[in-house]
């Protein structure tokens, strides 16, 4: 079972991402979809108790977010792989700036969480480590390395 989780700012393309790699695969399990934590906690249950794929779409920029859903998740018996989100303040507030209605973030939002940003580590217990950067208008994803 795979659980992909991840992690960066708000407006750095996570939800697109997941819409173009993981749609017909995975269960999106998303704060903003699901509202509440009662909600979130249901459809993870209901995830584990059928052994669906799934993909955690959150900021999830604390390592003590990540904690969380990386101990539940090895205790499920799931592999669990993460995308970082490369951070880039100015590309994010453009892209927010782009979207409609309750899409746009407040911009102090966004600046408060990417003040809290913690770049995530392969010591963390994910089984595979990837971040995602936006080059020449292309969205590119690496192996991680310590470079990031």
């Amino acid at each position: 079972m795979e659980a992909v989780l991840f992690v960066g700012i708000q407006a750095s393309g996570k939800s697109t991402f997941y819409k173009e790699h993981f749609f017909n695969s995975h269960v999106r399990i998303s704060n903003d979809l699901l509202k509440t934590k009662n909600r979130e906690k249901l459809m993870l249950a209901l995830c584990f108790d059928t052994g669906m794929p799934l993909v955690i779409d959150n900021t999830n920029v604390s390592r003590e977010v990540r904690a969380r859903y990386i101990a539940l998740l090895k205790e499920r018996g799931y592999r669990i792989k993460c995308y970082y989100f490369k951070s880039d303040l100015d590309r994010s507030l453009d892209w927010n700036s782009q979207r409609q209605g309750a899409e746009c973030i407040p911009q102090v939002g966004i600046f408060s969480t990417h003040k809290r940003l913690e770049i995530p580590s392969p010591e963390e217990g994910f089984d595979e480590l990837f971040y995602v950067d936006w080059i020449a208008g292309q969205r590119v994803v690496k192996e991680w390395n310590s470079e990031v």
